[in-house]
């Protein structure tokens, strides 16, 4: 399905099954690089995590030091006020550690995709466009798209199968689980 409207019928009740056992084992590899490259992102998220969240309670620390030498209500309405902003920078931080492991567990399946010998091969392409005309009709106009694969459009509709959609697509796929990459 293509984001400008619901992609066309398939030609008959086999071709959803013909097209996705032939893009099995794209997916597969896909999957299987997601994985690989979830792992190291994984332990990357990890590191930087732990590493911002010592430097927020640290802050915190010495803010809450500062705080008991002031002493009194106002000391701890500092250091209430002080503890609450360690956290919010330390969330934000940790937040911004997990979208930027994101984007580079996407940018490194990409490539990943990209250069598998499946990539380049002519078949698999055929296959693609095939795909792409039971999804939109046989008058679908096909191309190469930039980054492998074929784009494929009909009046008012249009059917990305390039690699880097594919790439995008499995690592969607991942879902909510994909967050049981960044959990300590």
């Amino acid at each position: 399905m293509s984001a400008a409207g619901p992609a066309a019928a398939p030609a008959g009740p086999a071709a959803p099954a013909a097209g996705a056992a032939a893009l099995e084992p794209v997916r597969a590899a896909l999957l299987a690089a997601a994985r690989a490259e979830a792992a190291a992102a994984l332990a990357a998220a990890e590191e930087d995590a732990a590493a911002l969240l010592r430097a927020a309670r640290a802050e915190a620390a010495a803010l809450l030091a500062e705080a008991r030498r002031q002493g009194g209500a106002d000391g701890r309405a500092e250091h209430a006020a002080a503890l609450g902003r360690a956290r919010r920078a330390a969330r934000t931080a940790e937040l911004a550690a997990r979208r930027a492991a994101w984007e580079e567990l996407h940018r490194l399946t990409a490539a990943r995709v990209r250069a598998l010998p499946a990539a380049a091969d002519p078949a698999v392409r055929a296959g693609l466009a095939r795909y792409a005309r039971r999804l939109l009709g046989p008058g679908a106009e096909v191309g190469e798209a930039p980054s492998g694969g074929v784009v494929a459009r009909a009046p008012g509709r249009r059917v990305d199968l390039g690699l880097d959609a594919l790439a995008s697509h499995v690592l969607a796929g991942l879902g909510a689980g994909a967050e049981q990459l960044w959990e300590p």
